[in-house]
């Protein structure tokens, strides 16, 4: 549930990019800070272990000022891609309001996006989340790569509950910001109805 501030007139959203080591999540977020309005961003921030990054960045989203005279403010993460960080990735799950899973397409990484969706469910449940509830979409990065898995094979692993999904090459901004969007509307629709 998004938090609402009411001395700021705000209401604060949290989106997690969430996924496999080197699958695409930072490529995703900095291709959205580049091409944000900057007077309508924060700054990146960048938390970073020995072998992985963790970003954070807020903006407000251009098409939705407010709600109900209340500002929306959209504040992005990733997750550490690696096993090893499973309690990074517990804490940054903790309030999220929508989720996009970003997915490896190369061959060789199909098992670890497998083991990181459901590491997702896992670490979702600790917290009463349902995926099947929760605003969010599957993005197939990495699409230019020469040996692929299909979008079928994909698709019949990684979205299991049919939600919205993208092909994807973050690098290109292929599909970044059309899966962000998505998840940001989803989110704002379950807040109309909320409120």
């Amino acid at each position: 549930m998004p938090h609402i501030d009411t001395k700021k007139r705000q209401i604060n959203c949290k989106i997690v990019y969430y996924g496999t080591g080197m699958g695409g999540k930072t490529t995703n977020l900095k291709y959205i800070h580049q091409q944000t309005d900057s007077q309508r961003r924060g700054k990146m921030m960048s938390l970073a272990t020995e072998t992985e990054r963790t970003l954070f960045f807020d903006f407000v989203p251009l098409a939705f000022d407010s709600i109900q005279g209340l500002a929306t403010r959209f504040h992005f993460y990733t997750v550490p891609g690696q096993s090893f960080y499973n309690l990074s990735r517990k804490a940054i799950l903790k309030g999220a309001d929508g989720i996009v899973f970003v997915a490896d397409s190369h061959v060789d990484r199909h098992e670890a996006n497998i083991d990181s969706f459901m590491n997702l469910q896992e670490n979702l449940a600790e917290y009463k989340y349902d995926l099947k509830t929760l605003p969010h979409v599957v993005q197939y990065n990495k699409r230019d790569l020469k040996e692929i898995v299909s979008l079928e094979q994909m698709r019949k692993d990684l979205n299991l509950f049919n939600v919205k999904d993208f092909a994807a090459v973050a690098s290109l901004g292929t599909g970044v910001l059309e899966s962000m969007q998505y998840v940001v509307n989803q989110v704002l629709e379950g807040i109309k109805r909320q409120l």
